[in-house]
């Protein structure tokens, strides 16, 4: 009776690569596919984020805010919101300086203040966008004159389009306008408006593009590798298992030659009996 040889212990056999390649390819794919989801949420998300203004945009205003501040007498700030995010105020300022408001300061007796309220949707909602702009002031002034200046900021181009556009440029542009339209409605004297210069030019545009090409590549890349990754997993897979099945086939043939070696000897030494005639 002829017995097998045993595998050499810790030689890996083929089934055992296979399924540790089937094994991780699953994997595989299940990272791929969190990656793929990662990037569509996180894209989802960053679309109905609200920019703040930018660095140089907030220290211009506030420059701007406190020479008119000095001239009038009065506090102007700014405020712009996300109205459905976890933190609302996206961003607060005035003439005090960036992150100070206006509103219950005791160095602001007197103050006035902007305020844009932002609701971005996802690109899968139908609803649209939608902006709320708002001024706001101390008792001593009416709410007809600051509703004069809600009306004034339309001259200015600082509408609800403006505010969807480029919110963190309108709500800082339209509190430099503060004291201009505050005036207009003799509520207050006249501030030298030279100084508003600065911020009449409108920060550039992001260039125009897909968002998930621009600001997701890194996930791309990523998802792009791990497929590349998979399908060279899977073309192991298939040599070894090919491989495999030659060396079967080799080892049948093998041991089909050694048991036609075995017999042939046998067959060739028999000889036939004789008859007691044949004597």
């Amino acid at each position: 009776m002829t017995t097998g040889k045993k595998p050499a212990p810790g030689k890996p056999n083929a089934t055992d690569q296979r399924k540790g390649v089937v094994i991780f390819s699953i994997i595989t794919v299940v990272v791929v596919a969190g990656c793929v989801g990662a990037a569509l949420i996180r894209d989802d998300d960053s679309s109905t984020v609200v920019p703040p203004p930018t660095t140089t945009e907030r220290a211009d205003t506030v420059s701007i805010l406190a020479r008119a501040a000095e001239s009038q007498g009065i506090c102007y700030g700014w405020q712009l919101k996300d109205r459905f995010a976890r933190v609302e105020v996206v961003n607060v300022g005035s003439n005090l300086g960036d992150g100070v408001s206006v509103e219950d300061n005791p160095a602001c007796p007197r103050w006035v203040r902007v305020t844009g309220s932002i609701n971005y949707t996802p690109q899968s909602s139908e609803s649209n966008d939608t902006a709320y702009i708002t001024v706001g002031g101390s008792d001593d002034f009416t709410r007809a004159d600051l509703r004069a200046v809600e009306r004034g900021l339309e001259r200015f181009g600082l509408d609800e389009d403006a505010f969807i556009d480029e919110p963190g440029w309108a709500v800082t542009r339209a509190a430099v306008s503060l004291p201009l339209l505050l005036a207009e409605t003799g509520a207050v004297s006249p501030a030298p408006m030279a100084t508003a210069a600065p911020a009449a030019t409108p920060a550039a545009l992001p260039d125009a593009g897909s968002d998930l090409w621009r600001d997701r590549w890194g996930y791309l890349l990523a998802v792009a590798g791990l497929l590349l990754l998979t399908a060279l997993l899977v073309a192991v897979g298939v040599w070894q298992r090919r491989r495999q099945l030659r060396q079967e086939a080799e080892r049948e043939q093998q041991a089909a030659a050694r048991r036609d070696q075995l017999l042939a000897p046998a067959q060739r030494t028999r000889k036939p009996r004789r008859t007691p005639e044949g004597r």
